[in-house]
């Protein structure tokens, strides 16, 4: 049995599934918000609780909101910030008794997809996650690309490319930099573009109800939305050149993407031809915890 744990900002959630991917357990639970103990001893209750239930015991894959340092082997870049400079892995181990593996929760959806979602069969996926923010993970041959550094696509950190003279320098992002990607791309840029816009507040998904009724100020926020989101997907064709875009979060639902995201992207993309697919992620919200499981797939 293999056990995958999505260690998010407001919740904890666990899968249990077998060798061929059938989910045999599930359970949720709010995440204890800047307690570091009382994380961990929710992650050890969460596996005590699966494996009372099915009465087997799994191997261990966690995704956080940020990653280990190979430098310092202590929790960096996680937004979760009470995570931040702690031995996870190792206090982990520790509770639990066994070793266990973690990564980036954006390289687990990668890894998920490429197991069996929209990736399934792909040499190099990379999934990107538009949701409450906008991050991005990497998996070659169905395997997480860590890095060196262990910062493999840390693509939300970087400010949108091809930047036009009325978006510099752009709206200030959590790392300190101005236009990146994770300000601009994700569902709460579409709603900072709007009220910036309109002075309105609306939630990214009342802005897409309000763009498909025919409002001129939504239509162009997300006109805006699609064309930085595919400069940004334009940059990773050009470095990286993927074999298949799979989309995540809660954007990842607004189906228009798929149609308008091509031909945006092409008028930046280094080369003659270009069809790579931009799916969506099959898993949806469940491909981060699945992939967390898929950890142990050796």
């Amino acid at each position: 049995m293999r056990l995958g744990i999505d260690w998010g900002g407001t919740k904890m959630e666990i899968i249990a599934l077998d060798d061929s991917g059938v989910e045999l357990y599930r359970e949720r639970m709010p995440t204890p918000r800047g307690d570091y103990a009382a994380c961990i001893e929710a992650v050890a209750a969460l596996v005590a609780h699966a494996e009372k239930a099915t009465g087997l015991t799994g191997t261990l894959g966690l995704g956080i909101p940020g990653s280990i340092s190979p430098g310092t082997g202590l929790v960096k870049n996680a937004n979760s910030t009470w995570m931040n400079g702690m031995p996870l892995d190792k206090d982990l181990e520790a509770r639990l008794g066994r070793p266990v593996r973690i990564q980036n929760d954006a390289n687990c959806l990668a890894v998920s997809e490429a197991t069996d979602g929209a990736g399934a069969g792909a040499h190099f996926v990379h999934a990107i996650i538009i949701g409450t923010g906008c991050g991005s993970g990497i998996a070659i041959d169905g395997k997480a690309h860590r890095g060196a550094n262990g910062i493999g696509g840390e693509w939300g950190a970087i400010p949108v490319p091809w930047m036009k003279e009325d978006e510099y320098p752009g709206p200030e992002c959590w790392t300190g930099h101005r236009g990146t990607i994770d300000r601009w791309c994700s569902g709460t840029g579409l709603a900072l573009d709007y009220r910036t816009a309109t002075g309105r507040d609306l939630k990214g998904h009342e802005i897409i109800a309000a763009k498909r009724a025919g409002e001129t100020e939504a239509i162009a926020s997300y006109e805006r939305y699609v064309s930085r989101l595919a400069r940004a997907m334009a940059m990773s064709a050009n470095l990286m050149d993927p074999d298949v875009f799979v989309l995540g979060g809660g954007m990842s639902n607004v189906d228009e993407l798929y149609t308008d995201l091509p031909p945006a992207m092409a008028p930046y993309i280094f080369s003659d031809t270009y069809g790579v697919p931009i799916r969506k992620a099959v898993h949806g919200d469940s491909s981060g915890v699945r992939g967390a499981a898929w950890l142990w797939n050796d």
